[in-house]
């Protein structure tokens, strides 16, 4: 199929190997993959923050740069779930409301593109570490995204995952959340960090790059050892 990736803010400015193994996986399994470059913010920063109007102007420019292909992927539950849940809300009531809605049903995050609506757990991916799995708050509540990760790591060679504590514990970043309260965003943190440490693991997988950027921030000025990297560059190792 046609598969529209929309590699989000934090991905393409400072992850963008995760993005460029989204690319090649989806292309290795046979799918034709389009970047169209007007493709920018989904609008979730101002929407989090009650400037809908903005966040519609936003987003309203790139709607239509999402249809005409059968599937939107998202490397980011944060962002799949504001295009997948909020985008039919945002829009509602507005000339744009019925392509929000058809541009949600068809969208994705990810891993739960490969493993659930592909059917794809196996992409003969080596990476002989012990990881543990954070879950992001958007892709684990808004989308229900929790077995599909796993599955897909459960494949990987040589990888043991060791699930920590505070798994499903929010690590503290919640994008404007941190900027406004610093002092609580970093407590939250500490926390996951400190559950992450505790399984031994050498890496933190997650399908968020935004909550990694947050949790190797902490763990940098920690001195902690322990690494953070993206799920579909894992599953791009060879």
């Amino acid at each position: 199929m046609t598969v529209t990736l929309f590699i989000p803010c934090f991905v393409d400015a400072l992850f963008p190997r995760a993005g460029i193994s989204m690319v090649e996986i989806l292309e290795r399994l046979g799918h034709t993959v389009v970047c169209p470059e007007n493709l920018t913010c989904c609008g979730q920063p101002p929407f989090n923050s009650g400037y809908w109007d903005e966040a519609r102007a936003v987003a309203g420019k790139i709607l239509p740069s999402l249809d005409g292909t059968d599937a939107v992927v998202i490397g980011s539950g944060s962002c799949g779930a504001m295009v997948k849940k909020f985008y039919p809300e945002l829009f509602a009531k507005t000339p744009q409301e019925e392509l929000a809605k058809k541009i949600a049903a068809k969208t994705w995050e990810f891993s739960d593109f490969l493993a659930g609506k592909l059917g794809v757990t196996e992409l003969g991916a080596k990476f002989p570490h012990k990881v543990t799995f954070h879950d992001g708050c958007h892709g684990l509540r808004e989308l229900g995204v929790k077995k599909s990760p796993r599955a897909l790591l459960a494949n990987v060679a040589g990888l043991e995952l060791v699930e920590m504590s505070e798994a499903e514990t929010c690590c503290g970043f919640g994008g404007t959340f941190a900027t406004k309260f610093p002092m609580i965003s970093t407590a939250m943190g500490e926390v996951k960090c400190a559950s992450a440490t505790e399984t031994g693991a050498e890496y933190i997988v997650s399908n968020d790059s935004s909550c990694l950027l947050h949790i190797q921030g902490l763990l940098s000025r920690q001195g902690n050892p322990l690494k953070t990297i993206h799920l579909a560059e894992v599953l791009n190792r060879k």
